[in-house]
């Protein structure tokens, strides 16, 4: 059993391996909330900040869950023997070191409330040992379920092309350290049947859609866990100002929106994937899968985060689509589920 006292003697080990200062020594990038309350003035952190919503979903009795997403684990060790990793988490570590401690935060707070813990994507940053070996400590300290996220099979973190064969090459391991089924699983919690759909490159398959229709016909209530935010009109124009026209990071745009993305810059011959313009455009296979399940009124919410902003709006008559803040920010949700 792993305790909140290990943990927050972990993150200020790490924050000293790599050369800060965790109290007061992040970057302004990652920091902007810690500089607010006064943590990057040496006044400590700044608790973690759960912010209170209540999902309607039938359930047959109420009960409590944590949501945290990107927490972004930045660890590593001389067991990688990698001298490009460690370059890595030096450099991500100023951005993404908080994570650690409020990742902690949360699984202290769910013992608590005896709330069931959530997570949605991007546990660690890179693919390490140490992120995993960290990962699967924080998984066994509390009652977790899980949906995966991009950087959970990323590398080096934007090195290669993001596709099927290059989320094989770290799958397994994610997979052996992971609470559950990485690329669609499902678990009933009173009544409940709470679904992770691996959505982390922008696109559905088929088969997953076969096995959303299996849980559909179990006669449950839903609540869908994923790591990117499927395509919604309001949150849609608010990433476009965010991005400058560039992408939304949503699955499911329409290829009439894509079509309007501004090109970021002209990219080297054989590296066109870069462009958020082919990243991002969905499939067949994503829009029908969206289609079904904008038809369903078993589904009663979507629970997401990678756009590291909380933001919520209508997804289907019987559905709210919650994005979470970012767990390295010092944010997460606290649901009340009815």
């Amino acid at each position: 059993m792993i305790t909140r006292k290990i943990f927050l003697t972990s993150v200020m080990a790490a924050s000293a391996a790599a050369g800060l200062n965790a109290a007061g020594k992040a970057s302004s990038a990652s920091c902007k909330r810690q500089q607010r309350d006064g943590c990057c003035g040496g006044g400590g952190f700044a608790p973690l900040e759960l912010k209170r919503i209540r999902i309607d979903a039938g359930a047959e009795r109420p009960f409590k869950a944590i949501q945290v997403t990107d927490t972004h684990l930045t660890r590593v060790d001389a067991s990688e023997n990698d001298e490009r990793k460690m370059k890595l988490a030096a450099r991500r570590y100023p951005m993404m070191g908080f994570g650690e401690y409020y990742l902690s935060e949360a699984v202290f707070r769910a013992r608590n409330e005896n709330a069931l813990l959530l997570h949605t994507g991007d546990m660690y940053d890179f693919v390490s040992n140490a992120n995993l070996n960290l990962s699967k400590r924080y998984f066994t300290s509390g009652d977790w379920f899980a949906a995966v996220g991009n950087h959970e099979f990323s590398r080096y973190v934007g090195e290669a092309k993001e596709n099927a064969q290059y989320k094989s090459m770290s799958a397994g391991r994610v997979s052996a350290v992971w609470p559950n089924e990485i690329s669609f699983a499902s678990r009933v919690v009173n009544g409940v049947n709470f679904v992770a759909v691996d959505d982390v490159y922008y696109n559905f398959t088929g088969k997953q859609l076969e096995l959303m229709e299996k849980e559909v016909k179990k006669g449950l209530p839903i609540v869908m866990m994923c790591h990117v935010p499927i395509h919604l009109p309001r949150h849609y124009e608010v990433m476009m100002k965010q991005t400058k026209g560039v992408c939304s990071y949503e699955t499911g745009v329409p290829d009439e929106l894509i079509s309007t993305w501004r090109k970021e810059r002209d990219f080297p011959a054989g590296e066109e994937w870069r462009d958020r313009r082919v990243q991002q455009r969905a499939d067949a296979a994503t829009m029908e899968f969206i289609r079904y399940l904008k038809a369903q009124p078993l589904l009663k919410a979507i629970l997401c985060g990678h756009t590291h902003r909380f933001w919520q709006e209508r997804f289907s008559p019987t559905a709210v689509q919650y994005i979470c803040a970012a767990t390295y920010q010092g944010y997460g949700y606290m649901i009340d589920f009815a």
